[in-house]
C-alpha cells in the first residue's frame, strides 16, 4: 500500500453533548535531514499523545535518561508535553521514514497508559499486525479527505488504540505459540529476575545476536526483554509486598533493583501505585488482573 506524504491536521468543532476521541494530525514523512528535532517541553500545542512507527531508516527517541535507537518495525509513545526528544539519527546511511498519529487524551488515556506499562516507550510491532495496518489505513484515509467529520475521526482513534491494547492481551496469552528461543529468554529472565540480566548475556544463553532476540522476543510476547523482566519483578514484589512485612528496600534489594528509590519509581509507573500504597489499599489486589488479562 503506498502511503502519501504529509501531514494532515483536524480541527472539528467539539459537541459538549458527545464525547468523542479526538484526532489532532495524522501523516507519512521522509526524514534525512538532520535539523528535525522535537523536544517535548518546548512544544505547546499538547495535551496530546504521539504514536510514531518506523518503516524504514532510524531516528533517536530520548525519554528522560534513557536513549533509544528507533529501526524499522519500531514504535514510539510520547506524551505532550513531556521530557523527551526525537530527531533524525545523526549517523543514519539512509531516510527516516515513518508514519504517525497524534490525539488528544480525551477518552482513551487508560489504554495508551495500559499498553505503555506493558509494551514500553519503544515497542516492536510487526509490520503485519493489527493496530499498524490500521495507522496505515487512517494514513491514507487523511490523505483521501475520508475523514471528514468528528465522528469519524473519533472512531478512528478509538480502534487504533483498542487494536493495541488487543495485540498485547493476545501476544501474551499465546505464550504457547512463541519460538523455542523467545521461550528460553523468558524462563531464563522468570528464574533469574533477582539478578543483574543484560541483553548481551541473555542473547548469549539463547544463541541468538542481541538486535535478533530483541525484534523476535517483541514480536512473539508484545515486551521488549527489559520489559519482561520489569512485569516479572514486579509481580514477586507484590507477592512480597502483600505476605510479608520486609522493607521496600530489601524487596528491592531481592527482585533485582540496586535501590529503593528505583524500585519505587519502576512500581509506580508499572501499577500507578507506590509500593506503600499497593501494601496498605485492598483495592491494589485489581492490578493482578492489569498483568494477565
Amino acid at each position: 500500500m503506498d502511503i502519501p506524504k504529509g501531514t494532515y491536521g483536524f480541527r472539528f468543532a467539539e459537541d459538549p453533548e458527545l464525547q468523542l476521541c479526538i484526532l489532532y494530525a495524522a501523516g507519512s514523512d521522509t526524514i534525512s535531514n538532520p535539523s528535525y528535532h522535537w523536544d517535548g517541553l518546548t512544544r505547546n500545542d499538547g495535551p496530546l499523545l504521539l504514536f510514531q512507527y518506523t518503516l524504514s531508516g532510524q531516528g533517536v527517541y530520548e525519554s528522560g535518561e534513557q536513549l533509544h535507537r528507533v529501526s524499522a518495525g519500531q514504535a514510539f509513545l510520547a506524551e505532550i508535553p513531556g521530557p523527551h526528544r526525537y530527531y533524525y539519527h545523526p549517523e543514519s546511511s539512509e531516510p527516516w521514514e515513518f508514519l504517525f498519529l497524534l490525539f488528544r487524551p480525551n477518552l482513551i488515556l487508560p489504554h495508551w497508559r495500559k499498553f505503555l506499562r506493558e509494551a514500553g516507550e519503544v515497542p516492536y510491532l510487526p509490520a503485519d499486525c493489527a493496530p499498524v495496518k490500521l495507522l496505515r489505513m487512517i494514513v491514507n484515509d487523511a490523505a483521501a479527505g475520508r475523514i471528514s467529520d468528528p465522528l469519524i475521526a473519533s472512531s478512528s482513534v478509538y480502534q487504533f488504540m483498542t487494536e493495541l491494547a488487543r495485540l498485547q492481551v493476545t501476544t501474551l496469552r499465546n505464550k504457547y505459540t512463541w519460538p523455542d528461543n523467545v521461550k528460553r529468554a523468558a524462563e531464563y529472565i522468570e528464574q533469574h529476575y533477582s539478578q543483574m540480566i543484560s541483553i548481551d548475556q541473555l542473547a548469549e544463553h539463547v544463541s541468538l545476536s542481541k538486535y535478533h532476540l530483541i525484534r523476535r522476543f517483541s514480536a512473539s510476547t508484545g515486551l521488549t526483554p527489559v520489559a519482561y523482566l520489569t512485569r516479572i519483578r514486579i509481580d514477586k514484589a507484590m507477592e512480597l509486598l502483600r505476605g510479608t512485612e520486609q522493607s521496600i528496600d530489601l524487596i528491592a534489594e531481592r527482585i533485582g533493583y540496586s535501590s529503593g528509590s528505583y524500585f519505587i519509581k519502576a512500581f509506580r509507573t508499572m501499577t500507578g501505585l507506590t509500593p506503600g500504597e499497593f501494601r496498605s489499599g485492598g483495592e491494589s489486589l485489581a492490578y493482578r488482573k492489569l498483568f494477565f488479562d
